[in-house]
């Protein structure tokens, strides 16, 4: 599928537009974002992706409309993630929520660049070595074990050693030593003069580690996305729109995120599937063999995956909530 240079000077058109809606009519400097207002920005987000996707379908047909849907769908999920990690970082550094959008807005900001090189490096080295799909699935697989395995160990971890954590980041101490450093958070900006010195801010330190960050999630988003699909605007445009709302989500979720218990044992699973499919897939291409996983097939276990997660969740949660009533009533 060959994609015009219209298309995409319309995409980039399309996104400067959304990043300058968001920082500046969606948003309002000093604002804390409540859950209400965050739950119609990623209502609307999530709308415009879709509304995107209809118009994948109708310019290039069914199955780039269906490998856009799955990769957004992936892309969400996998991210979801990065919101556990946002709130440690806000909290290891003390951000206000006041000021916590700007930095989210730069540090997505960055993510777009970035995610573009890693795309553009991906799908290079899938065209010219064909065989490194073995590679990335076999990366998915031990990535998705091996989150199975930190969760076993990580039960029972406090909020407070994950801050400890954040803290003692190679990035942050390496930072810490380059720039001179003041944790005077009086007034939300990245650099300050101070006495004729400029000195870096926690807010700094926040947005490299959320970059930082962005960059190790990329590592695992980006092979489990090109499984989908090696079409560079599928692959670019569906990164795009699930990045996007990000922020949104996060605000809506952040008080809440304790309720999905189970989410990250489906992300683990997620990645198991999604690398197993891309080596039995390339297999199958190379070798001519009659199994085959379709993106039909891939879309229907991913969502299966989410939906159990989540329910499984809520259900646990309202089990803890019910243990803890009763044993409220005991004590009285």
């Amino acid at each position: 599928m060959e994609i015009s240079y219209p298309f995409w000077f319309g995409f980039i058109f399309l996104i400067l537009v959304l990043l300058l809606l968001d920082m500046f009519v969606f948003h309002k400097k000093g604002e804390v974002v409540n859950v209400k207002k965050a739950l119609w920005l990623s209502l609307f987000w999530i709308s415009l992706a879709l509304t995107f996707n209809i118009f994948v379908y109708y310019i290039f047909g069914r199955e780039p409309a269906l490998e856009f849907f799955t990769a957004y769908l992936i892309e969400k999920s996998l991210s979801v993630d990065n919101l556990f990690v946002f709130i440690l970082i806000f909290s290891s550094f003390k951000i206000d929520p006041r000021h916590q959008h700007e930095v989210l807005f730069w540090g997505i900001l960055g993510a777009l660049m970035f995610r573009a090189a890693f795309i553009f490096a991906g799908i290079a080295l899938i065209e010219r070595f064909a065989w490194i799909m073995y590679i990335f699935g076999g990366f998915l697989l031990i990535t998705g074990i091996k989150m199975v395995v930190d969760l076993a160990k990580e039960k029972g971890k406090t909020l407070k050693e994950d801050v400890k954590d954040v803290n003692l980041n190679p990035i942050v101490k390496i930072a810490r030593k380059i720039f001179p450093m003041t944790e005077d958070m009086s007034v939300p900006a990245f650099f300050r003069k101070i006495d004729g010195k400029l000195l870096a801010t926690p807010f700094f330190l926040a947005l490299l580690v959320i970059e930082m960050t962005d960059l190790v999630f990329a590592i695992d988003s980006i092979p489990a996305v090109l499984a989908v699909s090696t079409n560079m605007f599928i692959v670019y445009t569906s990164n795009i729109f699930a990045i996007l709302g990000l922020r949104s989500l996060y605000f809506a979720l952040r008080g809440v995120m304790d309720y999905f218990y189970y989410l990250k044992y489906a992300l683990s699973a997620i990645l198991i599937f999604i690398g197993s499919k891309m080596m039995i897939n390339h297999f199958s291409h190379t070798y001519g063999t009659a199994f085959h996983i379709p993106t039909t097939i891939s879309l229907i276990i991913i969502l299966s995956m989410l939906v159990i997660s989540i329910t499984a969740s809520v259900i646990r949660s309202k089990q803890l909530e019910k243990r803890v009533i009763a044993d409220s009533t005991e004590e009285l």
